[in-house]
């Protein structure tokens, strides 16, 4: 009698953490993926990117990434070393990856079939990590480079959707050099942008994403302290005008046959916070409404666009995509985030669950549809 070989189960490295301000988020989204990745289906390396940038091996152990008495996580705190590195050869032909500490013979980890990256901002969403899986050969999840730069870069995010005749808001961009070289003209362009569309304005850092650094001003007082609480993130600003209507969000997953929209979700009114902030996010737990009341014409509307936003920008595997519901009727697009919160409060995967897609369905398609997925252009 001949034994039959067991099928390969798919090796996944699910990498978080990372250098960006979301640090703490990324891991709490990377405790919920390895809570509910099938294991009988894939081979699971947990991968932490510390604060300062080293590629560690971690603890899989999801129960220590939550958030836990309002205290957040990190990848140092995983880690099974302080020195340790993970290293992946930029080489299409070998996907193994490699672990080494001082003094020690470097130890072979094995092959890599897919990535899994749940890193939130600069230095892991923005394009910078696809294009070094893209120079290694490794299949991902989720956008390519392109649509994840212009997807964390809020100025070219909105140019792309104006482009394609997409609705957005009044904004205003304060580049490095502007402010570096006049305070004085960044803060007269500001002045004269609030003058045409009225204040409170949002000022935010153009590359960032979980509500960090964002600050409502309501007059010209308020301006150089927003700007520089902004800079502590990303040096270049963005600014908004207040954009009064309803929060709607939407999901956008690909299938077989293309890109598919969720259930809409609503954010309602935070009482506690001046707007739908980090703490609101994350610490207080501020709980939206799926499905979003809306009339069967607006939820067709929202979903259309969510659609379109995903097409414009070229993205893949999955985005939220964030809307205003004007008084008027109107839906004006906020942003996409190609990689949403995938934590247990994250609308994404809470509008999935009321569309038809469980949370392990959810992380399978996504893994899936990254494996059948080739490299390089497509």
């Amino acid at each position: 009698m001949s034994s039959q070989t067991p099928p390969h189960k798919p090796r996944v490295a699910v990498v978080f953490g990372g250098r960006s301000s979301e640090h703490a988020i990324s891991v709490v989204t990377a405790g919920a993926v390895l809570r509910a990745i099938d294991r009988e289906k894939y081979d699971v390396l947990p991968i932490g990117i510390t604060a300062d940038g080293r590629w560690a091996l971690t603890a899989d152990d999801p129960e220590r990434m939550a958030i836990a008495d309002r205290k957040l996580p990190s990848v140092a705190e995983l880690a099974g070393s302080d020195e340790g590195a993970v290293v992946l050869p930029v080489d299409p032909t070998n996907r193994e990856l490699v672990y080494s500490e001082p003094g020690s013979v470097p130890k072979a980890l094995g092959e890599v079939d897919v990535v899994f990256p749940v890193l939130h901002g600069p230095y892991g969403e923005d394009g910078t990590l696809q294009g070094l899986l893209e120079l290694s050969g490794v299949p991902y999840v989720g956008c390519g480079v392109l649509a994840s730069a212009v997807g964390q870069d809020k100025d070219y995010m909105k140019r792309v959707f104006t482009s394609f005749g997409l609705p957005v808001g009044p904004y205003e961009v304060i580049r490095p050099r502007e402010w570096e070289r006049s305070p004085e003209g960044a803060r007269k362009k500001i002045v004269d942008f609030a003058a045409e569309h009225g204040w409170p304005l949002f000022v935010k850092p153009a590359r960032a994403g979980s509500s960090m650094g964002i600050t409502k001003v309501d007059d010209a007082d308020g301006l150089d302290a927003a700007i520089e609480e902004a800079r502590r993130h990303d040096p270049k600003v963005i600014v908004e005008s207040l954009l009064r209507g309803r929060e709607i969000e939407c999901g956008v997953l690909e299938f077989e046959d293309g890109p598919r929209a969720s259930v809409p979700a609503e954010i309602p009114p935070v009482t506690a916070h001046d707007f739908y902030d980090f703490e609101a996010k994350y610490i207080d737990s501020a709980a939206g409404l799926v499905p979003a009341p809306l009339t069967a014409e607006e939820t067709v509307r929202v979903q259309e666009l969510a659609v379109a936003a995903f097409e414009a920008v070229s993205c893949e595997g999955l985005v939220r995509a964030d809307f205003f519901l004007q008084e008027n009727g109107e839906f004006v697009i906020n942003e996409i985030n190609t990689l949403p919160g995938f934590t247990p409060i994250s609308m994404y995967p809470r509008m999935w669950q009321e569309s038809g897609v469980s949370y392990p369905e959810l992380i399978d398609r996504l893994l899936q549809s990254a494996l059948n997925r080739s490299t390089g252009l497509r």
